[in-house]
């Protein structure tokens, strides 16, 4: 099923998709922030583990706790941000665009 202008039936539609990466960015940048935080309250998992290492255990359990908590809550973040995102561009905005008459439109429901 091609996407056709619903005014003058042209193929020829460009579909922008600003909401879906502006949510994509906060929701990153805000699971990131949580992943982190989260990962150097438990902290004390990593560090109880690392400990058997010394000192450098110690450490390096903490940042590697902190990374991949951070890197896992912006994984997370992001693909909510950008499902609330496409459903705000897909339902709200007109996010589709007729190259040859200038209409703007959204999908039908």
């Amino acid at each position: 099923m091609s996407l056709q202008c619903p005014r003058c039936h042209s193929p020829k539609v460009a579909s922008f998709h600003h909401a879906m990466k502006v949510g994509a960015a906060i929701g990153t940048v805000s699971g990131v922030a949580r992943g982190v935080s989260a990962a150097l309250a438990g902290g004390q998992a990593g560090a109880a583990i690392g400990a058997f290492a010394g000192p450098v255990g110690i450490t390096l359990g903490s940042v590697s706790g902190a990374i991949l908590g951070g890197l896992a809550g912006g994984v997370g973040g992001c693909a909510l941000g950008a499902q609330l995102g496409e459903s705000l561009d897909r339902h709200v905005l007109a996010h589709n665009l007729c190259l040859l008459c200038g209409h703007r439109f959204n999908l039908p429901a």
